[in-house]
């Protein structure tokens, strides 16, 4: 029987032997045999994910967060220029918060498609699901928040609003974090590896979204606190931003490429610009605008930079691939397995 020609063999089976490089075999490394074998690449079956990126709506979803961490830190901000009397701070935060609660709905609706599904939500509570938590975390603060602008706008039941300032004030920081362990509890590799930075990275952002929101809004005289939860939140951003993605190792090359990249270094480039404006020039009302401003604008890119990560991370087979061999050369140091078996302890037939 003749050989078969090459070049007429299906494309699956051909090799490029350019690519083909000799290794040496660790288990015959004494006979000095090698092995001609192609490199090894990081690829799945038929040119797949290993798993399926989360299909949540792009620009509803990171719109979601950021009105949500919005609308939770400005909660917070007017309940405590009530207490000091601040008025046009505490305007500005009952407006942002009950702004952000209805328009982060709105875009959570939408990206559910429909909305009976977001009452079907309400219909039960399901504590190991952070879904169903930010579900019943999110209702009752835009009920309070609304009732809260309504009395601010209108000057009726001036202290039944008060009283849901409050009440929205006491959820404003649960608003403003869940949504990171909702992120933290799916399979997507550099969301879940950073479930202890993420919770911490959307509270800063939060902060410093709604002190901007207070130094646009509210008065010069009325805008220290702003400025001063504005400067605290862009700084510890920008700190945990670092410290996330020095600990996820190999996972945070998505921020260095693409556009979540792109987005990344403006939202820096903005809180930092944010942060200096506030610092130096918020008794200015054209530069506490802009400051605020741009902390909004560094705020929103930030949500955005981590969803598009997120969706890069879940299309990369590598991020599936490296973090399992880890784990499992860990484990097989615990328990003193033997570096060649690849078959879990608890899974080896006695």
């Amino acid at each position: 029987m003749s050989d078969a020609n090459p070049a007429e063999m299906p494309e699956r089976a051909r090799i490029d032997h350019d690519q083909v490089k000799p290794r040496r075999d660790s288990r015959r490394r004494g006979r000095g045999e090698e092995l001609q074998v192609p490199e090894a690449e990081f690829r799945s079956y038929y040119g797949r994910p290993i798993i399926k990126a989360p299909v949540w709506k792009n620009p509803d979803v990171p719109l979601y967060l950021f009105l949500g961490g919005l609308a939770g830190s400005s909660s917070v901000l007017a309940a405590m220029a009530r207490a000091t009397d601040r008025p046009t701070l505490r305007r500005a935060g009952r407006l942002a918060a009950a702004g952000g609660a209805v328009g982060g709905t709105v875009f959570l609706v939408h990206d559910l498609h429909r909305p009976a599904r977001f009452l079907h939500m309400l219909r039960v509570l399901k504590p190991t699901s952070p879904l169903s938590v930010g579900t019943w975390i999110l209702s009752p603060f835009a009920t309070f928040a609304a009732a809260t602008a309504a009395t601010e706008l209108t000057g009726w039941f001036r202290r039944t609003g008060d009283v849901t300032g409050v009440a929205a004030a006491a959820i404003g920081p649960a608003l403003a974090t869940y949504t990171a362990v909702l992120f933290s509890n799916t399979a997507v590799p550099v969301w879940h590896e950073a479930h202890r930075h993420m919770p911490i990275l959307f509270g800063a952002s939060a902060a410093a979204a709604g002190g901007g929101a207070g130094l646009v809004f509210a008065s010069v005289r009325d805008n220290e606190p702003a400025a001063r939860l504005a400067i605290a939140g862009a700084a510890v951003e920008l700190a945990i931003d670092e410290k996330m993605q020095h600990d996820l190792g190999m996972l945070s090359d998505v921020y260095d490429k693409g556009r979540a990249r792109t987005l990344m270094r403006a939202s820096k480039t903005c809180l930092v610009a944010g942060a200096l404006g506030a610092l130096v020039g918020r008794r200015r009302r054209w530069s506490a605008a802009l400051s605020g401003l741009a902390l909004m604008a560094g705020s929103a890119l930030t949500r955005f930079g981590v969803f598009d990560a997120g969706i890069a991370s879940a299309n990369d087979p590598a991020h599936i691939v490296v973090p399992q061999r880890e784990r499992l050369r860990q484990r097989q140091e615990t328990t003193n397995t033997p570096s060649d078996r690849t078959t879990p302890s608890d899974r080896a037939f006695a």
